[in-house]
Order: structure tokens, then sequence, then C-alpha cells
């Protein structure tokens, strides 16, 4: 394959990435897909609704993703969701911090993406700040003390921390062989949960769910079969195109936050890169705004006390912080690392969904 071949190549990874986006951003906006709103209706009325169109797209993604990996051959295990170190007390509380801060800022990454296209100045307030925290914390002032502190309690697993391969080794059997029942138990609860709760009903948030759980696994497809190279020619190394971290990812949006300023800041750097990551942010914004247009939903909206603005600052300070403590927010590591039934995700999902508890009953005081 020569160089031009592979510039081509990582131009289809982004164009997918972006086109993800859009989709994502227009089925969120017209559904209003929020895990906050999900976990504030449960919590505030006990309407569940939201909640299962959200453990909707888990199970689609789930089953999905497992059959890409079926029959493709994707290498999940190239991915930072089913590593063999446990990061679990960086999971607990960076979920935690990112649960709290997204109740004070208004929802989460994804979210905060779609009230930008919704016509929200405060959302654009908190991208900016958000982004500046997860970048001090991957890269700058917080980063030092995630390294030297928190990170350093860990635990080094025999096997990647996926649940099949857990179970495999405990049991003392092949992979696959536990596999698929573990994932058909693990769909089959998630997917009594989504119909006790009549969801048929909603045929929006019906749609939701089934559309951006195959919108992650289109994420898996487009960095990790369509963007691998086998071997790339100047390292003769495997290679995923068009991804920061230099391996397959799907949708998250923390990291994608702050490479999309990094980007900006630094456009003329040729070591920066419009990745699968940051077209899916753009997309994300667009996707949002067509649907809020078309929907007659646009709106200018900007804060309008003190109190607001401090509320929205201080929650994207710790979103950003706990989603990159973390690795992934909602929809990193909701989505698509519950489709690759990572442990670190199950515990990182529940600290979040209990820190936004805490951070609801926090605010009705």
């Amino acid at each position: 394959m020569n160089p031009q071949e592979l510039v081509q190549q990582a131009q289809w990874v982004i164009w997918v990435g972006l086109f993800i986006g859009v989709v994502l951003g227009a089925i969120s906006q017209a559904s209003r897909f929020c895990t906050l709103g999900a976990v504030a209706d449960w919590v505030g009325t006990g309407d569940r609704s939201r909640m299962r169109m959200w453990v909707l797209a888990m199970a689609t993604a789930l089953l999905s993703t497992q059959l890409l990996i079926a029959l493709t051959g994707f290498e999940s295990q190239q991915t930072v969701y089913t590593s063999n170190r446990l990061l679990w007390l960086s999971n607990i509380l960076g979920g935690l911090v990112f649960g709290f801060g997204m109740t004070l800022a208004s929802g989460c990454g994804v979210r905060t993406l779609v009230r930008i296209g919704e016509g929200s100045l405060k959302a654009i307030v908190v991208f900016l700040v958000m982004a500046v925290a997860a970048f001090m914390t991957m890269r700058g002032l917080t980063g030092v003390w995630r390294v030297n502190t928190i990170e350093k309690v860990q635990v080094t697993l025999p096997t990647s921390q996926d649940l099949p391969s857990l179970l495999a080794h405990g049991f003392g059997t092949a992979v696959n062989q536990i596999q698929l029942p573990v994932v058909l138990s693990v769909a089959l609860l998630m997917l009594l949960f989504v119909l006790k709760g009549r969801l048929h009903r909603q045929p929006i948030r019906l749609a939701a769910g089934l559309v951006i759980g195959g919108l992650v696994t289109a994420g898996w497809w487009a960095t990790g079969v369509l963007g691998f190279v086998s071997e790339h020619p100047e390292t003769l190394e495997k290679a995923f195109l068009a991804t920061n971290s230099k391996s397959p990812e799907s949708l998250t949006f923390v990291g994608p936050l702050a490479y999309s300023l990094e980007l900006l800041i630094y456009w003329s750097d040729r070591n920066q890169i419009f990745s699968f990551a940051v077209a899916t942010v753009l997309g994300v914004i667009l996707g949002s705004a067509g649907s809020a247009l078309l929907r007659g939903r646009f709106k200018w909206e900007a804060f309008k006390t003190t109190q607001d603005m401090a509320n929205h600052l201080v929650g994207a300070l710790l979103m950003g912080i706990g989603g990159v403590v973390a690795m992934g927010c909602t929809m990193g590591h909701g989505l698509s690392g519950l489709s690759l039934l990572s442990l670190g995700s199950l515990l990182t999902t529940v600290s979040i969904i209990g820190g936004a508890a805490l951070g609801l009953r926090w605010l009705s005081r």
C-alpha cells in the first residue's frame, strides 16, 4: 500500500466519523437522548423511559459489536477498554466526579454538543472549559497528579478485562466457548428491562436506542476494520488510521473535545490530524443543528444568573477532569466500552450514574 492509498483510506475513516456524528446529533436532538435526563427522570418522577432508551442502545451496541467481531475479526483486544490493567480507583472516582459534574453542567459531553447545535451559548462555554480541563488532565498540571497518584492504584489481570475473558480464565475454559452465552445473557437482561417499559409505544425513542447502539458498532467498524492496516509501509507494524489513540475507537466525548480544541489552536502544526474523533464532534453539532432547525427547536440560550454560570463552569471542569481520569464518559464507557463487556466500563458507568444521582440531590437542596 502506497502513501497516497493510506491517505485516502484515512479520509474515508474521517468521512464515516462525520456521518456517524451527524446521525447521532440529529437522533439525539429529536429523541432527547441524554444520560443525565434519564437519571433525572428516574430519580425525580420515576419515569424510566429515557433510561430504557439508553439501555436499549447498550444492548444494541453489545449485540451488533459482538457480531462485528465474529464476522470481520475486529481485534477488540486492541482497544483501551480491554486492557489487562484494571484502573479500578480511576474508574470509580473519575466516574463519580464526571457524573456529579454533568448535573451542574446540564448534561454530558455529547449532550453539550447537541445543545450547541440547538443554539445554547451556555453549552459553548461548557465545551471550552471541559476541553481545557480534559487537556490539562491528559498532559498538563492535573495530568501529573493523575499519573503520580490515582493511576498507581491498579490491578494487573491475568487476561484482558472483558467479562468473557475473565470468566473463561476463572472457569479454565476457552473464551470462544463462553463468549456467546455471556453476551446473550447480558443482552437478555438489558432487553427485559427495556421491554417492561413498553418502549414500542414511543417510536422515536425506540428508534433512537436502536440507531445509537448501531452507531457505536459503526464506529468500531470504521476505525478497527476500514482504517486497519496490517502492515504500515513505514513502521511495518499494525496501524489504525485517523485515530488519536492509534488504536480502534468508537463514540466517546471527553478526549475528542480536547483534541478538537487542540486542532483549532495548532491548526498549522503538521503533527495535528483531523481524526475520526474530531469528525464525530463536528458531526454531532451539525446533526443537532439541522434537526433543531427542521423541528423549530433552535433557540439562543444564555446564562440567566451568576449562580447558573458558576454551576456550569464547575460542572465542565469536573467533567473534563473526571472523564480523563475514568478514561471515558457516558458514551465512551456506557456504550462503547460496554459493547465489549469491559469490567472497567461497568465500574465507570455505575459510578457516573451514582455521581449524577448525588449531584441531582445536591442541586435540589
